[in-house]
């Protein structure tokens, strides 16, 4: 929020103060500390009746530098606080009367004790920093005015804020801060992290998540719960401006030669995204929201999806198999389901996995709402007058409170009932709309719960999955998110709408999300809201079954491609028939995510930021390292897309490009923009049915535009995420070498348009084969 009237007039609301010299520096365990006076002292008098603002340097993570600055240093909030994984570091600090240095691995913070200012730098290059009128207390709308006298001054109550400024050097981008649907640079925008139910057309988001990183290669995570607010070079153009209620605030300064690099480190600091199923990677279908179903309904679309042929992993139950006004007593309204299990039991045997609805909501009059009112799991009224209840979504509402174990016990055990039927995962929605007039069981500060709250919510459910089905095959469908709910995917993109401009920004808040250490990401093909004209769902489709999670879901109308034209159902078919060939490489991905935390679906800026025109790439991605996306967002057929250096390859015609340009290109429903990049080694799948299977048997490993003497690798796991497939090649002169460590049943190489003729194909006899060209 913006504190300042320009740059020079300070807000009368504001009673700012800010650091101004920094007086007193000293070594601490693990770093040091800097106290800064709010105006300079230059004898003992100036040290009476002074205000200041004292800042800790420590290191918890290599490559992390974290900060922590508080004005008073009593102060309790109360704030439930993010899991880190820390690993402190080993730091070495130099205190002089110019400056103070403290060293940890590649980073330095340095002090210029003269004028206040301090400064990051990575590997001896300057990244951001913090000086003059950039690091502040603010008593918020205390109301005593001058311009206007008026004493309104209420009992002395203000709001306090702790505020810091980070610089932001000429040209530099800053991406990140959640999946947010407004410009996918975030420079000149104002940002406030507070989870909401806002769509894909407005500047809420679902998943608000306090860190960016940015083109200067490192990444600032602001360590609150609360609602942080960024002034992201809007207040002043300069920089990046944070504030947060309370008296004090801490982040952490993140660098890496790379931005990958910085997104690993972060999520080394918050935790890896788990591996989700093979199988998820697949199809799912729903039921969508308010229509008329019963098993008569979705066994036609399941039996229509068969007779047409497409591969289908997922079949959804949204909200009606429950009762109407009974959301969530989770029991299936049995006028609609008489036979669950039976029916259940009939689907998974035709192959499929199941899916329903759920959210945190308790409906009054269920006796579901009883059970949780009897025992007090429930969030509470602020007034002490019973259950805080709302009219909004269902009559009456109660709240999980998932900060008492007893509440998440019973809800498990609900979910742990519905697994024993069938069921197979969950679709989390809903964790954003959390009012702050409330009590919560732990005593905990409601306004810092309304964002933890999703976390809560669903590591409850992904663990019970855990508990029940094993590691490496939980998987929820969830909406909201914030710091760590990377760890429990899958998220997709909530309630867009059937237009290309809804699809355009969906995409756009996907590639920001990435940007904030999430790895797997989906959205609703063909729009939630409205329905989609045959020409936009046929192109959404392909969208989405290039996107690591693929469903068919709506609100008002079913999503069956027939519905829309044959055509439809035929372009369903032959790109989950893609996404399952390509599931070597998807899955293999994946498996870097989960170890590295790398996200799958990507910007264009993270895989090739040295190339200046990748910057504000919003409309093109990359899945994986090696596949560019470019979907078709006109009903024109034509698209625009940027390829980066080098020579490109396209994956469904064998077309080359030459890179370091832009293309315009038009295309039918059944291509698009999808080039493979130069010296790939591309596993591709002998199974095009399901995405679970064995990966190694009959792959065919296709071999683009080898680069001379720079070798190229592919890895291909199970569907565990072991690597059981190695393999190199390398290209020198007119040789091309190529070598598995094993040589996998029925396994091929293809080498592809070698000298602008016919693929080559290979069938190895032996772990090393040559070939010259």
């Amino acid at each position: 929020m913006k504190f300042t009237e320009g740059y020079w007039e300070r807000n009368e609301r504001a009673n700012a103060i800010y650091a101004s010299q920094a007086y007193s520096i000293e070594k601490i365990p693990g770093g040091m500390r800097m106290v800064a006076p709010v105006r300079k002292i230059t004898d003992r008098a100036g040290a009476l009746d002074v205000s200041t603002i004292t800042t800790e340097f420590t290191a918890n993570r290599e490559n992390v530098i974290s900060v922590r600055s508080y004005h008073f240093e009593g102060y309790e909030k109360r704030e439930p606080r993010f899991e880190l994984f820390e690993e402190p570091q080993n730091v070495h600090v130099e205190i002089s009367d110019e400056e103070a240095v403290m060293t940890v691995g590649k980073m330095k913070v340095r002090i210029n004790r003269e004028d206040f200012a301090f400064s990051f730098e990575g590997d001896g290059r300057h990244l951001t920093g913090c000086g003059f009128r950039n690091l502040g207390y603010m008593q918020y709308d205390r109301t005593v005015m001058t311009k206007f006298p008026e004493d309104n001054y209420m009992n002395g109550e203000y709001t306090p804020y702790m505020v810091t400024e980070l610089s932001l050097s000429p040209g530099e981008c800053v991406y990140g801060l959640g999946e947010r649907f407004t410009p996918f640079v975030k420079n000149g925008q104002v940002v406030d992290i507070w989870n909401e139910d806002g769509g894909t057309a407005s500047q809420m988001a679902y998943k608000n998540i306090p860190f960016y990183v940015t083109s200067n290669h490192y990444g600032v995570y602001v360590d609150h719960s609360d609602n942080v607010s960024y002034e992201v070079g809007s207040e002043k153009v300069e920089n990046v401006g944070i504030s947060v209620p309370g008296e004090e605030i801490r982040y952490h300064v993140i660098y890496g030669p790379s931005m990958k690099d910085v997104i690993e480190t972060y999520t080394d600091f918050t935790g890896k995204p788990a591996l989700p199923p093979a199988w998820s990677f697949g199809l799912w279908l729903s039921t969508s929201f308010t229509t008329n179903y019963d098993e008569e309904t979705t066994s036609s679309f399941i039996q229509g999806m068969e007779d047409r042929n497409i591969p289908l992993s997922v079949f959804h139950f949204d909200c009606f198999w429950m009762k109407d006004l009974h959301w969530c007593d989770f029991e299936w309204d049995d006028r609609v389901f008489p036979d669950v299990e039976g029916m259940l039991k009939r689907y998974k045997e035709r192959g499929l996995k199941i899916c329903v609805w759920i959210n945190p909501y308790i409906a009054q009059g269920t006796n579901a709402f009883r059970e949780c009112k009897e025992n007090g799991y429930l969030l509470m009224r602020r007034d002490k007058m019973g259950v805080k209840q709302l009219d909004n979504w269902q009559p009456g509402m109660g709240l999980v409170d998932f900060t008492n174990p007893k509440a998440v016990l019973w809800y498990q055990n609900k979910l742990r009932a519905l697994i024993h039927m069938g069921v197979d995962c969950f679709k989390t929605d809903f964790g954003e709309r959390i009012p702050i007039d409330v009590t919560y069981y732990n005593g905990a500060d409601p306004k810092s719960m309304h964002n933890y709250y999703t976390n809560l919510y669903n590591r409850c459910v992904f663990e019970v999955l855990l508990e029940e089905k094993g590691e490496g095959e939980a998987v929820l469908f969830a909406r909201s998110a914030t710091v760590g709910g990377q760890q429990f995917p899958v998220h997709w993109g909530g309630d867009c709408s059937a237009t290309y401009i809804s699809m355009a920004e969906s995409l756009r808040g996907g590639l920001s999300f990435t940007m904030s250490g999430f790895s797997y990401w989906s959205h609703d093909i063909g729009g939630f809201e409205l329905t989609a004209t045959p020409d936009l769902y046929k192109r959404w489709m392909q969208f989405g079954l290039l996107s690591t999670h693929s469903r068919l879901h709506g609100s008002k109308s079913y999503r069956v491609p027939w519905l829309f034209d044959d055509e439809a159902s035929e372009v369903c078919r032959r790109f989950t028939i893609l996404k399952a060939k390509l599931m070597p490489y998807i899955y293999r991905a994946a498996v870097e995510s989960n170890h590295k935390g790398i996200p799958v679906m990507r910007s264009m800026v993270m895989e090739f930021e040295e190339d200046m025109a990748t910057r504000y790439l919003d409309m093109q991605y990359m899945l994986g390292d090696s596949i560019l996306v470019a979907p078709v967002f006109s009903e024109t057929k034509e698209v625009d897309y940027y390829l980066p250096e080098g020579n490109w390859t396209h994956l469904l015609t064998g077309e080359e490009r030459a890179g370091g340009k832009w293309y315009r290109d038009q295309y039918d429903y059944f291509s698009l923009p999808l080039y493979v990049r130069e010296n790939t080694l591309l596993p591709i799948g002998a199974v095009e049915d399901k995405t679970d299977y064995d990966f190694a048997e009959g792959v065919e490993i296709q071999i683009y535009n080898l680069v001379e003497d720079r070798k190229a690798m592919c890895e291909v796991t199970d569907v565990k995420g072991n690597v059981v497939l190695k393999t190199e090649a390398v290209k020198s002169g007119n040789r091309i070498t190529i070598t598995s460590n094993t040589l996998t049943k029925g396994i091929k190489y293809v080498l592809k348009n070698i000298n602008k003729s016919e693929d080559i194909v290979i069938t190895p006899e032996t772990e090393e084969v040559t070939v010259d060209l």
